[in-house]
């Protein structure tokens, strides 16, 4: 028998998968349990297809430049928390691309499972799904990791998205960049109901900077999420959506009767960079911190406090603090003082304290105009003064 090249038949959800897979998969396909997975080389959709139909936890899919398509559906590939199931470029410098379709990768039901160095782009509705199957949050997709992923092009004037996450649970998307996608609705990351995630060191950039989408949006009762050392570069109305406006079916937990809802609850937005933009909106958020970010030259506000959902037993926007943040602005895009309040909300539990607010064409107008007195805020001071505050804080540390 020829071991170079076997045809394979695997039957994942409705479709019936048939490919050739390469000789260094045979060994995967032949191993019962017990025995350690092997890395598996795949070159091509249908490979890349047969090697996930057959991937137990620690296997690492191990994917050859080239053209691999859009379409993936794969449904409850389950590795372990310290054995995942990673799908990876081979070479980083020759990732494979994919591309041309509605969406390139849609997972239902994971759990720890990773995705490096792959390349999304000129795709109609979405860069990634992944959804716990309308569930109603008990935690079974969990564990993904999404780890320097290239992003681009994603949708149009729909409410399209880069990376759409719902139900997921215990997840990072780390060192990716995000570009161009849906300008009215969409997000370069959307969370419905997510919780316990981790978004850290991304580039998320849109240009021209459409108003209709923001870069990183948590809702649907999303909690517990920390939003860190990322940069933002013109990301849409609002760089991070701090809630929103769901559905209340789509809640994850599932609203009940009686109880007092919020859009999201507990995140942290921390040693980002902002560049236009509105930075940074709390909408229909109970407790939710900014700090540590730098914010250069918004659109308007540094900040906004909203109410979008309504619906009975919806808490009033409340319980946001904005802290050692340094803001630089142009009085000529500058409104309200920076601060915009909707009506509906609680701007009185808001806390600010520590920021650095810097005027570069109008130094006397630095002062906000805040629901709340500051602590110990800065206003007027030229921006050299602030980062020679921040390193003899350093080395008092």
């Amino acid at each position: 028998m020829n071991y170079d090249r076997i045809l394979v038949t695997a039957v994942e959800g409705s479709g019936d998968l048939r490919g050739w897979i390469s000789a260094p998969a045979i060994a995967l396909l032949l191993l019962a349990g017990g025995v350690p997975a092997a890395d598996v080389k795949v070159n091509g959709a249908a490979e890349l297809r047969a090697a996930v139909a057959a991937a137990k936890p620690a296997t690492r899919i191990l994917l050859a430049g080239g053209n691999y398509g859009a379409g993936f559906y794969f449904s409850n590939m389950r590795g372990e928390e310290k054995q995942p199931i990673v799908i990876a470029a081979a070479d980083p410098q020759q990732p494979p691309v994919f591309r041309d379709g509605n969406v390139a990768m849609h997972f239902s039901n994971p759990a720890y499972v990773e995705l490096h160095n792959l390349v999304f782009t000129k795709l109609a509705h979405n860069g990634i799904n992944i959804d716990d199957v309308g569930g109603t949050t008990n935690g079974s997709a969990r564990g993904v990791v999404l780890r320097a992923l290239r992003i681009s092009d994603v949708g149009s004037e729909g409410n399209h998205d880069g990376i759409k996450l719902s139900g997921i649970w215990d997840f990072r998307v780390t060192g990716c960049t995000i570009e161009r996608w849906g300008t009215r609705g969409g997000s370069a990351i959307d969370m419905v109901g997510c919780h316990r995630g981790v978004i850290e060191g991304n580039t998320i950039r849109h240009n021209p900077e459409p108003q209709n989408c923001s870069g990183v949006q948590g809702k649907g009762g999303t909690s517990d999420i920390v939003i860190r050392r990322n940069r933002f570069e013109h990301a849409g109305g609002r760089a991070v959506n701090i809630g929103g406006s769901t559905g209340l079916k789509f809640f994850r937990p599932a609203l009940v009767e009686g109880g007092e809802h919020a859009e999201a609850r507990n995140l942290r937005v921390e040693g980002n960079t902002f560049i236009g933009s509105v930075p940074v909106a709390f909408v229909g958020v109970d407790g939710a911190v900014v700090r540590f970010n730098t914010i250069e030259r918004p659109n308007r506000w540094a900040l906004r406090i909203l109410q979008e959902t309504k619906a009975p037993g919806f808490v009033a926007c409340r319980n946001g603090e904005f802290s050692d943040n340094t803001i630089v602005f142009d009085s000529t895009r500058w409104s309200e003082g920076g601060v915009n309040i909707g009506a509906g909300t609680a701007p009185e539990t808001f806390k600010f304290a520590r920021n650095w607010w810097y005027c570069t064409d109008n130094p006397d107008r630095s002062r906000p105009r805040l629901p709340t007195t500051e602590v110990d805020g800065k206003y007027g001071r030229p921006i050299e003064a602030a980062k020679e505050m921040a390193g003899a804080e350093a080395m008092k540390q």
